[in-house]
C-alpha cells in the first residue's frame, strides 16, 4: 500500500480537492483507495458525501484509544466505487490535548499504527491534512512515505512552501523516515499573464520536485464537491477530470524523488566538488539562511553555517560543497527572502524576481 499525505499549511490551495479527486482518478483506474480525513473540518467527508456529524465513531476514537481496542476498519465508510473513507470530526482537534502526556514518538505514530491494520486491503491511502503543521500533520507525515504539496499558482504561496519543505526535511531526518515530496501546481488560470509567469517560477524553483500535471481552475471541481462525489464521477468529461487523471498516471508511473535526493543535491559530493563560502553581514538580523537550486530551495539544507561578530556587525558564513556550474540562490533573513547584497551578479526569474548568481569555476 502506497501512503501519500496531501500537505500544505496554507488553506484554500486545493488539499481536499486533490485528495478526493486523485482518489477518484485512481479508483477509476481500478485501484483500491482509502481516504484518511485528518482535518477536523472534515472537508474530505463532505466532498465524498459523508455527513461527519452523523457518524458515531471517527478517527479520533481510533487515534485517542490508548488500549488500541477501536480498530480503524470498524470506522470506515464506503464512499464510492473503489474508495473507502476514514472520517473526521471537529473533536479531532482535541487529539493533541488528549495525548499531551504521552511520549512524542508514541503520539506521532498513532495513525501509522492504525493504517498497518488495513495495509493489505488497499493500493493507496491518501491522507488529507489540516492547514497547519501540528500533531495531526506530524501523524500524517509519519504514516506516509510520499507527500504531495498542492501549490496555488501565486507568488505569495511559493514562499510559504519553502518553510514547509524545511519542516518536512527536518522531521524526515530526525525520525530517519525518508519522505518523497512532489509539488502540484493548482488553481491555475492560463488566461492570465500572472498565472503563466508564476507557473514558470514554480517549475524553475522546484524543478524535479514538480509534477508535469497542472490542476486548472474548473467550476466542475466545486460542483462535484457540493454533490459529494469525485469529479471523475460527477463530471467525467470536464477539465478537472482530465487534470486529475493526468496526475493519477504520474503517481502510478513512479514514486516521487526523495527530498534528500533532489536534482542538484545528488551532485553535491562528487570528487570534483569545491568548498564555497558565501557571507552575509548585518547589524540587526537574528537568523540568516541560504536557499538555492543547489539544495532544492530548502533554507540551509545541506549547508554548514558559521556565525561571527565583527564590531556591531554579525557575519553569517554559509559553507557549500558544489561542483563546477552556475547556481541561483537567495538569503532568508528573519523569514524574509532577499538577494545577496554583496553579489552584483543577478538573474531575473520567470516571475520577475531577482536571484543572486553564484559561478563555481
Amino acid at each position: 500500500m502506497r501512503s501519500i499525505a496531501i500537505v500544505n499549511q496554507k488553506g484554500g490551495c486545493g488539499k481536499t480537492t486533490t485528495t478526493v479527486n486523485l482518489a477518484g482518478a485512481l479508483a477509476a483506474d481500478g485501484f483500491r483507495v482509502l481516504v484518511a480525513d485528518m482535518d477536523p473540518q472534515a472537508h474530505s467527508c463532505l466532498a465524498l458525501g459523508v455527513d461527519a456529524d452523523e457518524r458515531d465513531v471517527n478517527l479520533y476514537d481510533v487515534l485517542s484509544d490508548e488500549s488500541r481496542t477501536q480498530s480503524l476498519e470498524s470506522i470506515l465508510v464506503h464512499a464510492s466505487e473503489g474508495i473507502d473513507l476514514a472520517p473526521s470530526s471537529i473533536i479531532l482537534s482535541a487529539l493533541e490535548q488528549k495525548l499531551a502526556t504521552e511520549r512524542q514518538e508514541s503520539r506521532i505514530n498513532r495513525l501509522a499504527d492504525a493504517l498497518d491494520e488495513v495495509r493489505s486491503n488497499y493500493d493507496f491511502v491518501l491522507i488529507d491534512c489540516p492547514p497547519n503543521v501540528g500533531l495531526l500533520t506530524f501523524n500524517a507525515l509519519r504514516a506516509a512515505r510520499e507527500v504531495i504539496i498542492p501549490l496555488e499558482a501565486s507568488v505569495f504561496a511559493i514562499d510559504g512552501v519553502q518553510k514547509l519543505l524545511e519542516t518536512i526535511h527536518l522531521l524526515s531526518d530526525r525520525l530517519s523516515h525518508p519522505l518523497g515530496v512532489r509539488i502540484l501546481p493548482t488553481l491555475y488560470d492560463g488566461r492570465t499573464r500572472h498565472a503563466r509567469q508564476t507557473l514558470g517560477e514554480i517549475r524553475e524553483r522546484f524543478a524535479d520536485l514538480c509534477f508535469d500535471a497542472v490542476i486548472r481552475q474548473n467550476v466542475k471541481l466545486r460542483e462535484a464537491a457540493l454533490r459529494g462525489k469525485p469529479v471523475a464521477i460527477a463530471a467525467p468529461t470536464s477539465n478537472g477530470t482530465m487534470d486529475y487523471a493526468s496526475l493519477a498516471l504520474e503517481v502510478q508511473a513512479q514514486g516521487p524523488p526523495a527530498l534528500a535526493e533532489t536534482r542538484l543535491e545528488t551532485s553535491q559530493e562528487p570528487t570534483t566538488s569545491r568548498q564555497i563560502e558565501v557571507c552575509f553581514r548585518d547589524d540587526d538580523a537574528s537568523d540568516v539562511r541560504i536557499a538555492g537550486d543547489f539544495n532544492g530551495w530548502v533554507p540551509d539544507k545541506g549547508v554548514r553555517s558559521l556565525i561571527e561578530t565583527a564590531g556591531s556587525t554579525r557575519v553569517w558564513t554559509k559553507v557549500l560543497q558544489l561542483p563546477p556550474g552556475t547556481y541561483e540562490y537567495r538569503f532568508v533573513v528573519d523569514g524574509e527572502w532577499q538577494e545577496d547584497p554583496e553579489n552584483p551578479k543577478t538573474v531575473t526569474s520567470a516571475a520577475g524576481r531577482s536571484h543572486s548568481v553564484l559561478v563555481v569555476p
